[in-house]
């Protein structure tokens, strides 16, 4: 009986936990990050400011550190223009399609303590991923048509 209570615990173990394309994901975020570049799928000048934060040009060159076994992490501000310093987030990695490897990614902006004022994140498209350069995809809509923000790291 013993036996048969720990296979059946190992089975859902297995099955329940994240596919291997969420577990490679988290190995190959860890670590220190910076953001070199924003862009938009539009042309022009737009005043866009992000995760309630800050300014594209204030978070052009800020420093993002992942922690994905408490999945927690910081970024840095570092812009002397700008409001620096240190903030927090949690994050997750949520497959959407085990075949093709897509997967989003939700950031939700916490104190030095990971809790939320508001308990809201925002949502990101995790478009790639390798060991040193990544992308997140943001769609928001502007006057109904969708608006692509991409945001530019490397390791």
């Amino acid at each position: 009986m013993k036996n048969l209570l720990l296979l059946f615990c190992t089975i859902c173990l297995i099955s329940c936990g994240a596919s291997k394309t969420v577990r490679d994901s988290r190995k190959t975020i860890k670590g220190e990050w910076t953001l070199n570049k924003i862009d938009y799928s539009a042309v022009g000048t737009f005043n866009i400011i992000m995760l309630n934060d800050v300014s594209k040009e204030c978070f052009e060159g800020s420093t993002w550190q992942f922690v994905p076994n408490n999945y927690s992490g910081t970024y840095t501000i570092n812009s002397a223009d700008c409001s620096s310093g240190m903030r927090y987030f949690n994050f997750t990695i949520q497959e959407i399609d085990e075949q093709t490897g897509l997967y989003n990614f939700l950031l939700k902006p916490t104190n030095e303590k990971g809790k939320s004022e508001t308990n809201q994140g925002v949502r990101f498209k995790l478009t790639a991923l390798s060991d040193s350069t990544m992308q997140w995809q943001q769609t928001i809509y502007k006057e109904g048509k969708p608006f692509i923000i991409n945001m530019n790291f490397t390791k």
